[in-house]
Protein backbone atom coordinates (compact mmCIF):
# COMPACT_ATOMS: atom_id res chain seq x y z
CA UNK A 1 0.00 0.00 0.00
CA UNK A 2 2.88 2.46 0.90
CA UNK A 3 4.67 2.09 -2.67
CA UNK A 4 1.13 2.59 -4.34
CA UNK A 5 0.76 5.66 -2.35
CA UNK A 6 3.91 6.78 -3.27
CA UNK A 7 3.97 5.78 -6.76
CA UNK A 8 0.13 8.19 -7.28
CA UNK A 9 2.82 11.34 -5.75
CA UNK A 10 4.91 10.13 -8.15
CA UNK A 11 3.31 10.52 -10.91
CA UNK A 12 1.02 13.55 -9.81
CA UNK A 13 4.66 15.45 -9.21
CA UNK A 14 5.42 14.34 -12.80
CA UNK A 15 1.41 16.01 -14.24
CA UNK A 16 2.59 18.65 -12.17
CA UNK A 17 6.10 19.09 -13.62
CA UNK A 18 4.49 19.25 -17.32
CA UNK A 19 1.78 21.57 -16.67
CA UNK A 20 4.34 23.83 -15.36
CA UNK A 21 7.14 23.44 -18.06
CA UNK A 22 4.05 23.55 -21.31
CA UNK A 23 3.19 26.63 -19.46
CA UNK A 24 6.61 28.20 -19.03
CA UNK A 25 7.86 27.67 -22.38
CA UNK A 26 4.11 29.09 -24.29
CA UNK A 27 5.03 32.38 -22.09
CA UNK A 28 8.35 32.58 -23.50
CA UNK A 29 7.33 31.63 -27.05
CA UNK A 30 7.20 34.77 -28.75
CA UNK A 31 3.55 35.80 -30.40
CA UNK A 32 3.63 36.51 -34.05
CA UNK A 33 0.36 37.94 -35.76
CA UNK A 34 -0.15 37.72 -39.99
CA UNK A 35 -2.72 40.28 -40.71
CA UNK A 36 -3.23 40.20 -44.88
CA UNK A 37 -5.07 38.55 -47.88
CA UNK A 38 -5.08 35.62 -49.84
CA UNK A 39 -1.53 36.39 -50.55
CA UNK A 40 -0.84 35.69 -47.38
CA UNK A 41 -2.88 32.89 -47.01
CA UNK A 42 -0.99 30.58 -50.18
CA UNK A 43 -4.23 31.09 -52.25
CA UNK A 44 -4.40 28.70 -54.92
CA UNK A 45 -1.42 26.39 -54.32
CA UNK A 46 -0.53 23.26 -51.92
CA UNK A 47 0.40 25.79 -48.97
CA UNK A 48 -2.84 27.06 -48.10
CA UNK A 49 -3.84 24.77 -45.57
CA UNK A 50 -0.08 23.31 -44.92
CA UNK A 51 0.43 22.11 -41.40
CA UNK A 52 -2.49 24.37 -40.52
CA UNK A 53 -2.63 22.60 -37.03
CA UNK A 54 0.89 24.54 -36.13
CA UNK A 55 -0.95 28.06 -36.72
CA UNK A 56 -3.78 29.62 -34.80
CA UNK A 57 -6.40 30.70 -37.51
CA UNK A 58 -7.92 33.60 -35.46
CA UNK A 59 -10.91 33.20 -38.15
CA UNK A 60 -11.49 29.42 -37.88
CA UNK A 61 -11.27 28.45 -41.62
CA UNK A 62 -8.26 25.87 -40.91
CA UNK A 63 -5.51 27.60 -42.60
CA UNK A 64 -1.73 27.31 -42.47
CA UNK A 65 -0.65 29.10 -45.63
CA UNK A 66 2.66 31.08 -45.13
CA UNK A 67 2.28 31.33 -41.41
CA UNK A 68 2.39 27.72 -41.24
CA UNK A 69 5.56 27.90 -43.40
CA UNK A 70 7.16 29.98 -41.28
CA UNK A 71 6.50 28.10 -38.28
CA UNK A 72 8.00 25.36 -39.90
CA UNK A 73 11.24 27.38 -40.83
CA UNK A 74 11.27 28.80 -36.77
CA UNK A 75 11.32 25.08 -34.99
CA UNK A 76 13.87 23.63 -37.22
CA UNK A 77 16.15 26.44 -36.52
CA UNK A 78 15.11 25.94 -32.69
CA UNK A 79 13.21 29.43 -32.20
CA UNK A 80 10.44 29.27 -30.35
CA UNK A 81 7.17 31.20 -31.91
CA UNK A 82 3.58 31.15 -31.17
CA UNK A 83 2.35 31.83 -34.89
CA UNK A 84 -1.28 33.09 -35.39
CA UNK A 85 -3.08 34.58 -38.54
CA UNK A 86 -6.06 37.27 -39.17
CA UNK A 87 -6.69 36.56 -43.20
CA UNK A 88 -9.93 37.39 -46.06
CA UNK A 89 -9.61 37.54 -49.54
CA UNK A 90 -9.41 40.43 -51.96
CA UNK A 91 -8.96 43.04 -48.85
CA UNK A 92 -6.66 45.56 -47.95
CA UNK A 93 -5.98 46.46 -44.35
CA UNK A 94 -8.98 48.91 -44.09
CA UNK A 95 -11.05 45.76 -44.23
CA UNK A 96 -9.54 44.30 -40.90
CA UNK A 97 -10.13 47.46 -39.58
CA UNK A 98 -13.54 47.67 -39.87
CA UNK A 99 -14.29 43.91 -39.50
CA UNK A 100 -12.00 42.46 -37.20
CA UNK A 101 -11.01 45.07 -35.18
CA UNK A 102 -11.92 43.15 -31.82
CA UNK A 103 -10.05 40.27 -32.95
CA UNK A 104 -7.12 41.91 -33.56
CA UNK A 105 -6.79 43.44 -30.28
CA UNK A 106 -7.65 40.95 -28.42
CA UNK A 107 -4.33 40.16 -27.09
CA UNK A 108 -1.04 42.18 -27.08
CA UNK A 109 0.88 41.03 -29.57
CA UNK A 110 4.77 40.73 -29.71
CA UNK A 111 5.25 40.74 -33.85
CA UNK A 112 2.83 42.01 -36.47
CA UNK A 113 3.17 40.96 -40.35
CA UNK A 114 1.25 43.04 -42.25
CA UNK A 115 -0.03 43.84 -46.05
CA UNK A 116 -2.35 45.33 -47.89
CA UNK A 117 -4.18 44.79 -51.31
CA UNK A 118 -1.68 43.62 -54.17
CA UNK A 119 -2.15 46.95 -56.41
CA UNK A 120 -2.49 49.24 -53.06
CA UNK A 121 -5.95 50.02 -53.95
CA UNK A 122 -8.53 47.43 -55.80
CA UNK A 123 -10.19 50.96 -57.26
CA UNK A 124 -7.61 52.89 -57.72
CA UNK A 125 -4.40 50.69 -58.90
CA UNK A 126 -1.23 52.02 -57.75
CA UNK A 127 -2.30 54.93 -55.35
CA UNK A 128 -1.09 54.27 -51.82
CA UNK A 129 -3.36 56.69 -49.91
CA UNK A 130 -5.32 54.14 -48.63
CA UNK A 131 -2.72 52.15 -47.65
CA UNK A 132 -0.99 54.86 -45.69
CA UNK A 133 -4.17 55.39 -43.90
CA UNK A 134 -5.03 51.87 -42.78
CA UNK A 135 -1.77 51.24 -42.10
CA UNK A 136 -1.72 54.08 -39.84
CA UNK A 137 -4.91 53.13 -38.20
CA UNK A 138 -3.75 49.68 -37.41
CA UNK A 139 -0.28 50.72 -36.15
CA UNK A 140 -2.00 52.86 -33.91
CA UNK A 141 -5.01 49.83 -33.00
CA UNK A 142 -1.71 47.50 -32.34
CA UNK A 143 0.24 49.54 -30.16
CA UNK A 144 -2.65 50.16 -27.62
CA UNK A 145 -2.30 46.70 -26.59
CA UNK A 146 1.28 46.95 -26.57
CA UNK A 147 3.22 50.07 -27.06
CA UNK A 148 6.52 48.03 -27.85
CA UNK A 149 4.76 45.83 -30.80
CA UNK A 150 7.23 44.77 -33.53
CA UNK A 151 5.24 45.49 -36.68
CA UNK A 152 6.49 44.77 -40.16
CA UNK A 153 5.10 45.96 -43.46
CA UNK A 154 5.38 43.13 -46.23
CA UNK A 155 5.54 44.98 -49.65
CA UNK A 156 4.09 42.00 -52.08
CA UNK A 157 5.01 41.02 -55.63
CA UNK A 158 4.43 41.93 -59.14
CA UNK A 159 1.24 40.30 -60.63
CA UNK A 160 1.81 38.99 -64.36
CA UNK A 161 -1.66 39.34 -64.93
CA UNK A 162 -1.03 42.75 -64.67
CA UNK A 163 2.21 43.52 -66.51
CA UNK A 164 1.40 41.37 -69.55
CA UNK A 165 -2.58 41.93 -70.76
CA UNK A 166 -3.80 44.36 -72.21
CA UNK A 167 -5.93 44.95 -69.42
CA UNK A 168 -3.33 45.21 -66.59
CA UNK A 169 -2.48 48.42 -64.93
CA UNK A 170 1.01 48.03 -65.39
CA UNK A 171 0.75 46.95 -68.97
CA UNK A 172 3.59 47.85 -71.53
CA UNK A 173 6.01 47.83 -68.64
CA UNK A 174 8.84 45.87 -67.31
CA UNK A 175 7.81 43.67 -64.98
CA UNK A 176 9.70 45.25 -62.17
CA UNK A 177 7.26 48.19 -62.44
CA UNK A 178 4.72 47.02 -60.21
CA UNK A 179 6.58 46.22 -57.53
CA UNK A 180 9.26 49.34 -57.50
CA UNK A 181 5.66 51.27 -57.38
CA UNK A 182 4.20 48.93 -54.66
CA UNK A 183 7.14 49.10 -52.63
CA UNK A 184 7.04 52.88 -52.89
CA UNK A 185 3.88 53.01 -51.54
CA UNK A 186 5.07 50.36 -48.67
CA UNK A 187 7.48 52.85 -47.53
CA UNK A 188 5.18 56.19 -47.89
CA UNK A 189 3.04 53.87 -45.55
CA UNK A 190 5.71 52.81 -43.33
CA UNK A 191 6.78 56.22 -42.81
CA UNK A 192 3.34 57.77 -42.05
CA UNK A 193 2.79 55.00 -39.48
CA UNK A 194 6.43 55.09 -37.81
CA UNK A 195 6.69 51.30 -39.44
CA UNK A 196 11.00 50.66 -39.41
CA UNK A 197 10.69 47.50 -41.43
CA UNK A 198 9.15 46.75 -44.60
CA UNK A 199 9.86 43.20 -45.79
CA UNK A 200 10.69 43.04 -49.31
CA UNK A 201 9.30 40.02 -50.41
CA UNK A 202 8.42 42.10 -53.90
CA UNK A 203 12.05 42.43 -54.39
CA UNK A 204 13.05 38.90 -53.87
CA UNK A 205 10.66 37.84 -56.30
CA UNK A 206 12.34 40.42 -58.70
CA UNK A 207 15.77 39.18 -57.97
CA UNK A 208 14.75 35.44 -58.61
CA UNK A 209 13.98 36.59 -62.14
CA UNK A 210 17.08 39.20 -62.90
CA UNK A 211 19.09 35.39 -61.15
CA UNK A 212 17.26 33.09 -63.80
CA UNK A 213 15.70 31.14 -60.56
CA UNK A 214 12.19 32.10 -61.96
CA UNK A 215 11.06 32.69 -65.20
CA UNK A 216 9.73 36.44 -65.17
CA UNK A 217 6.78 35.87 -67.82
CA UNK A 218 4.59 32.95 -67.40
CA UNK A 219 2.38 33.60 -70.72
CA UNK A 220 5.21 32.50 -73.08
CA UNK A 221 6.18 29.55 -71.15
CA UNK A 222 8.17 28.49 -68.46
CA UNK A 223 11.93 27.93 -69.40
CA UNK A 224 13.73 24.94 -68.87
CA UNK A 225 15.42 24.50 -65.20
CA UNK A 226 13.29 27.69 -63.88
CA UNK A 227 10.41 27.80 -61.35
CA UNK A 228 7.00 30.05 -62.08
CA UNK A 229 6.52 31.79 -58.87
CA UNK A 230 2.80 32.67 -60.14
CA UNK A 231 0.49 29.88 -60.09
CA UNK A 232 -2.54 28.93 -62.97
CA UNK A 233 -4.10 32.53 -62.69
CA UNK A 234 -0.53 34.41 -62.66
CA UNK A 235 -1.53 36.58 -60.00
CA UNK A 236 -1.39 34.18 -56.39
CA UNK A 237 1.67 32.76 -55.74
CA UNK A 238 2.58 29.50 -56.44
CA UNK A 239 3.86 26.51 -53.67
CA UNK A 240 7.57 27.91 -55.03
CA UNK A 241 6.44 32.15 -54.91
CA UNK A 242 4.92 31.64 -51.49
CA UNK A 243 8.01 29.63 -49.95
CA UNK A 244 10.58 32.29 -51.09
CA UNK A 245 7.62 34.73 -50.07
CA UNK A 246 8.32 33.00 -46.07
CA UNK A 247 12.03 32.54 -46.21
CA UNK A 248 12.19 36.55 -46.68
CA UNK A 249 9.88 36.96 -43.66
CA UNK A 250 12.19 34.56 -41.53
CA UNK A 251 15.19 35.91 -42.35
CA UNK A 252 13.87 39.85 -41.75
CA UNK A 253 12.06 38.90 -38.18
CA UNK A 254 14.37 36.08 -36.82
CA UNK A 255 18.10 37.69 -37.89
CA UNK A 256 18.23 33.68 -39.06
CA UNK A 257 20.37 33.01 -42.39
CA UNK A 258 17.87 31.20 -44.81
CA UNK A 259 20.57 29.39 -46.33
CA UNK A 260 21.29 27.87 -43.21
CA UNK A 261 17.44 25.66 -42.96
CA UNK A 262 19.88 23.50 -46.14
CA UNK A 263 18.38 22.15 -49.05
CA UNK A 264 17.19 19.16 -47.00
CA UNK A 265 14.46 21.98 -45.39
CA UNK A 266 11.58 20.14 -44.25
CA UNK A 267 8.78 21.91 -45.87
CA UNK A 268 10.54 21.84 -49.05
CA UNK A 269 10.35 18.31 -48.82
CA UNK A 270 6.92 17.90 -48.06
CA UNK A 271 5.40 20.46 -51.06
CA UNK A 272 7.83 18.94 -53.54
CA UNK A 273 10.63 21.33 -54.12
CA UNK A 274 13.94 20.02 -55.00
CA UNK A 275 16.98 20.41 -53.08
CA UNK A 276 18.21 22.43 -56.24
CA UNK A 277 15.19 25.06 -55.93
CA UNK A 278 15.21 24.90 -52.10
CA UNK A 279 18.74 26.01 -52.41
CA UNK A 280 18.20 28.44 -54.98
CA UNK A 281 15.50 30.23 -53.32
CA UNK A 282 17.10 30.32 -50.01
CA UNK A 283 19.65 32.07 -51.50
CA UNK A 284 17.64 34.22 -53.25
CA UNK A 285 15.94 34.94 -49.72
CA UNK A 286 20.04 35.79 -47.99
CA UNK A 287 20.82 37.90 -51.05
CA UNK A 288 17.36 40.32 -51.10
CA UNK A 289 17.51 41.17 -47.18
CA UNK A 290 21.40 41.35 -47.34
CA UNK A 291 20.84 44.21 -49.98
CA UNK A 292 17.90 45.77 -47.62
CA UNK A 293 20.68 45.50 -44.78
CA UNK A 294 19.05 43.09 -42.59
CA UNK A 295 21.56 42.20 -39.97
CA UNK A 296 21.62 38.05 -39.91
CA UNK A 297 23.67 35.38 -38.50
CA UNK A 298 24.95 32.65 -40.10
CA UNK A 299 23.31 30.22 -37.23
CA UNK A 300 25.33 26.50 -37.64
CA UNK A 301 22.80 24.39 -40.33
CA UNK A 302 21.29 21.32 -39.07
CA UNK A 303 21.90 18.46 -41.28
CA UNK A 304 19.83 15.34 -40.46
CA UNK A 305 20.22 11.86 -42.73
CA UNK A 306 17.22 12.98 -44.88
CA UNK A 307 14.65 15.30 -45.28
CA UNK A 308 12.15 12.98 -44.24
CA UNK A 309 13.62 11.94 -41.21
CA UNK A 310 13.60 15.85 -40.01
CA UNK A 311 10.00 15.70 -41.25
CA UNK A 312 8.86 12.88 -39.16
CA UNK A 313 10.36 14.16 -36.13
CA UNK A 314 8.81 17.63 -36.37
Amino acid sequence: MEAERIMKILLRLMVVSLIVFGTANAQSAKSVLFIGNSFTFGDRAAVHFYRANTVTDLNHEGIGGVPALFKTFTSEAGLAYDVSLETHPGVGLDWHLAQKRDVLSQRAWDVVVMHGYSTLDSAKPGDPATLVASATAMADLLRQKNPNVEIHLMATWSRADQTYPSTGHWHGQPIDAMARDVRAGYDKAAEAAHIPSVIPVGGAWLRAFQTGVADPNPYDGIDADKVDLWTYDHYHGSTYGYYLNALVIFGDLTGRDPRSLTERECAAFELGLSTAQAKALQQVAFDELTSAHVQMTAAAPVRPATASARCAAE
